[in-house]
């Protein structure tokens, strides 16, 4: 299938892994942004192709594990408590809260219902005008546009008894709280593809040129990302600290205009608590004020207080990339999929996921 196959070929892969192997002369620290390179990385074994010099250190790319708990938890609150019909994506429903997951809610009768767009919660919204529907809309800058498309449609179609929990973030803010961190170390960066599909690159440059690093804008297939690490590794034996895309034939320089221009209707860039890590200025997205009859923290009341993180997950330093998910200590004993203590266990994109899923895989990383 064309765009899908040639960038799962074996032999291309090959090729790109020996002229890593031939041109790297030292030790150098990669973080691949989005979670779901991080599950390609380790579902197609490139970890262990890639030579010893070369180290992957896993970041902050899964939006679903760095969500705060107390959104978790008040998503269960207005599930539980609000008898409202709570809409979200699949990922979202095995994220623990403080006491209960949204599929545990769900267990216990709550309204809450599996999506595949902010679209469908609109369609919800019309045929039950007597009960509140609420999205949880989680993401990075890659699905804002359908959840304000969302929110377009209910306010045209008069609605009133449809809102959005938002729970969105940016990743440019999060890559320099990561190279802000004094305990990260991290030589160069694998951008999200899906991201710059919708938002360009031009973000980009200034962070590369401001702390010389390179930043190599990646797709999601094994050729695209060891081609994407190539790049960055030729970069760093250069002394060269600039913004490249390997995903060209996806990213264009400016982006999607239209999709932004949706966003910037709708959203407004606001500080943002991300799970495991703190606040990050200006790094998520919050309803602008002409919107706020569709804002669920301002249309409900949430009598809960927030909730600490479990002193058992280490979430927050595997998503800083400063540990590996199996130097938790509760990995794969107290934290599992059907247990797990931090988001990174149950998310599609959680790198403690993928490597519990891909455990065998990966012995010899351990």
């Amino acid at each position: 299938m064309k765009f899908i196959s040639e960038y799962r070929d074996g032999d291309q892969v090959a090729l790109y892994l020996e002229e890593i192997r031939r041109c790297v002369t030292q030790n150098w620290s990669i973080m691949e942004v989005c979670g779901g390179q991080t599950h390609s990385l380790v579902k197609n074994g490139i970890l262990q192709l890639l030579p010893p010099e070369v180290r992957m250190v896993h970041g902050p790319g899964c939006p679903v594990c760095v969500t705060p708990l107390h959104l978790i938890d008040q998503a269960v609150y207005l599930a539980m408590q609000h008898g409202v019909i709570m809409c979200s994506y699949g990922d979202m429903l095995r994220v623990p809260g403080s006491k209960y997951s949204l599929l545990e809610a769900k267990a216990q009768g709550a309204d809450v219902r599996i999506l595949y767009s902010p679209l469908e919660a609109v369609a919800i919204a019309q045929a039950n005008p007597d009960k509140q529907v609420v999205f949880f809309a989680v993401g990075f800058e890659t699905t804002a546009p359908a959840n304000a498309l969302s929110v377009l449609h209910a306010q045209r179609a008069g609605l009133k008894n449809y809102a959005i929990l938002t729970a969105h973030v940016l990743v440019p803010p999060a890559m320099e709280a990561v190279m802000e961190d004094e305990a990260a170390s991290i030589d160069g960066f694998l951008a999200a593809g899906h991201v710059c599909t919708i938002m360009g690159i031009g973000e980009y440059g200034p962070l590369a040129a401001r702390y010389r690093i390179p930043i190599v804008v990646t797709g999601f297939e094994p050729v695209d990302l060891v081609q994407g690490i190539l790049m960055t590794v030729r970069q760093l034996e250069r002394c060269e600290y600039r913004l490249e895309n390997q995903y060209s034939r996806v990213v264009k320089p400016e982006g999607n205009p239209e999709a932004q221009a949706v966003i910037r209707s709708v959203f407004a860039v606001s500080d943002r608590e991300w799970r495991g890590i703190g606040t990050i200025p200006s790094s998520g997205y919050e309803l602008r004020p002409e919107f706020e009859a569709f804002d669920a923290q301002k249309k409900f009341d949430y009598p809960i207080e927030k909730a600490p993180e479990s002193a058992e997950c280490i979430a927050g330093l595997v998503l800083k990339g400063i540990k590996k998910p199996q130097e938790c200590p509760q990995f794969g004993k107290k934290c599992t999929p059907q247990f797990p203590l931090g988001a990174p266990m149950v998310s599609s994109e959680g790198a403690c996921a993928a490597y519990y899923h891909f455990a065998q895989a990966l012995e010899t990383l351990a």
